[in-house]
Formats: structure tokens, sequence, C-alpha cells
């Protein structure tokens, strides 16, 4: 997505930040893992130009790393969901968001928190082999004590969703 060539260099950061190094393509990831599936639901929760955010919607499927699924048929509209390399990009966030916490804001405005018992949630280097060490598959983040009305209103919307899709009307 930077269009950049690293000639003469053999590194998989640098061609990871070709899929993921943009900006709003790292928000989108977050929002998605969050719960909103939906164009005007991401486009409203990060107040991006539409035009913006279905380049990157694009690209992000066309990578594999989202996927689209049609959720209506008259008009033709689709939801987008996370691949498993989607999926695993909630360590690389979750790496990103710990280091802002500790940095960047003496407040957090998310948490992240296994839904079993609901302890912290660490980016961590491990070694290979261990299955699920922090829970990522049954964990989220939760808003923090420095939570603003964006946060909390993309929890309740995220939770509302949910529940809708649970009882079969989304």
């Amino acid at each position: 997505m930077l269009n950049r060539d690293y000639e003469g260099q053999n590194c998989s950061i640098a061609r990871a930040l070709e899929v993921v190094g943009e900006r709003w393509t790292l928000l989108i990831i977050r929002d998605v893992l969050l719960g909103l599936h939906r164009f005007d639901e991401l486009q409203e929760s990060l107040g991006i130009a539409r035009n913006v955010l279905t380049d990157r919607l694009n690209r992000l499927v066309d990578e594999g790393v989202l996927e689209r699924v049609l959720y209506s048929e008259r008009p033709e509209r689709y939801e987008y969901h996370l691949t498993k390399k989607g999926l695993d990009l909630n360590i690389a966030l979750t790496a990103l968001r710990q280091w802002g916490d500790d940095y960047l804001s003496e407040k957090p405005p998310r948490l992240q928190r296994r839904k079993v018992d609901k302890k912290p949630v660490v980016a961590a280097l491990c070694t290979e082999g261990i299955q699920d060490p922090t829970g990522r598959r049954g964990g989220g983040a939760v808003p923090g004590p420095g939570a603003t009305g964006s946060a909390r209103r993309a929890d309740r919307a995220s939770d509302r969703l949910v529940a809708e899709r649970n009882a079969g009307r989304g």
C-alpha cells in the first residue's frame, strides 16, 4: 500500500508494511476486530473519506486480510470479515496498543482482557508451539480509564450488532 521498493533488503517487516503500513489500514483492522463489519459503520467510526475507505478495503480483500461476505442482495451489500491472515494481525495491534499505553497515554482508552477470567492480555515474545498463551481467541478490548465517547459508542454499537445478529435480525 505504501508502494515503496526496498531494493537490496530481504526484510519481512518492510514487506508487511507494504500491506498494513498505511495508517488507515491498521485502524480499519482494529475496528473490524472490535466488531464493525459494514462499510457505513467503518466510515462513521473512522471519519475517513468514502473513497479512501473503499480503496483500503479493496486492497485488504486483494491481499487476503479481509473477505467480503454478502449480507443483502437488493441492494447488494457486503460485510468485511477478517481472514486468518487478518486475525493474526491482532498480535501486532495488541503490541502497538500496549506500547502506546506504556509511552503515550496516562489513561489507556482500551484494555485487552481475556473473556474467561478478565485477566489482562499483553503482547509478549514466547516460544513457538504454545497454544493461545494470551487468550487472543477468547479475549477482546474493553473501554479503559481514558475511553472517550467514541470508544464507548463503538463498544455499544458492537454489542448491539452482535445482539441483533444473534437474534437473526442483522
